[in-house]
């Protein structure tokens, strides 16, 4: 035997290869789970062949990887962005709206707006305003809206009526609406106005669609103004209504702490 070729053979570079849609996530394209849509929907093709599976691996050194007939070029890989938007009212949380109304996006200037991958990450209704993610960080929203993370959101939120203790503590510990209980959440009286509305600040760890605003009705307290002021350690203060800014490096890395990351939505209202 040939103990140089042996060497050799010892030595080659391993493949690198990962999970298809966390590659289309890494490159900007969608989210992982948008991903393995666009996988399941045989839009997504690895050599010249469709996938079929979302599960399925490549290398994106090696492998030549379409997505709708557009090849994805590694040294065209997006620089990552990662924006905090103070979303205003009558905002719709998408990229796009069939509708034609005003989307996140659309307060953003041309450049940004082109930016491949942009999107948001999880919602808020168009009644509701506040701290709102925006990023071309695929993998990373996979990690934001993962249910095991829990990344806490805070909110004030003005309801009609005055709960007394009794139903703070029954929010606090878990109420039933559409057959599910709720998380622990923390609920904190702050003041009531003249017009006997209460103002509360609430902590969430979960995302399921419009929680605040059903667990408030099913209590019988009807939501009259919802604005989420934080995400994790991120403050939404001082940007005004339609301002954004760059997420500071420490925001980021106490995110990605917060994700169990080491190295680099959900929805409630």
């Amino acid at each position: 035997m040939n103990s140089s070729t042996t060497i050799k053979g010892d030595l080659s570079p391993a493949v690198h290869e990962e999970r298809l849609q966390k590659i289309l996530a890494r490159w900007g394209v969608a989210s992982r789970r948008r991903a393995e849509i666009l996988i399941q929907q045989g839009r997504v093709r690895i050599n010249g062949r469709v996938v079929d599976r979302p599960g399925q691996k490549a290398n994106p050194d090696r492998d030549r990887i379409e997505v709708d007939g557009n090849l994805l070029q590694p040294q065209q890989q997006p620089q990552p962005l990662y924006l905090l938007l103070h979303k205003p009212l009558g905002t719709i949380s998408t990229c796009h709206d069939p509708q034609h109304r005003r989307t996140v996006l659309d307060l953003l200037p041309p450049e940004l707006r082109a930016a491949t991958g942009l999107h948001p990450v999880g919602r808020l209704d168009a009644q509701s305003t506040g701290a709102l993610l925006l990023t071309n960080d695929g993998d990373l929203t996979f990690q934001l809206t993962h249910p095991r993370h829990g990344i806490p959101k805070t909110y004030h939120v003005w309801i009609e009526g005055t709960p007394n203790d009794p139903v703070l503590h029954h929010w606090r510990t878990g109420v039933y609406y559409e057959g599910i209980k709720t998380l622990p959440a923390r609920v904190k009286r702050i003041q009531t106005n003249r017009k006997h509305q209460t103002l509360l600040e609430i902590i969430l760890h979960e995302g399921r669609n419009r929680q605040i605003r059903k667990v408030a009705e099913t209590l019988g307290f009807p939501v009259v103004r919802l604005h989420r002021i934080a995400i994790g350690p991120i403050q939404v203060h001082p940007l005004s209504a339609g301002q954004y800014r760059s997420l500071r490096p420490y925001e980021l890395e106490r995110l990605k702490e917060n994700c169990g990351r080491n190295n680099i939505g959900g929805e409630g209202a």
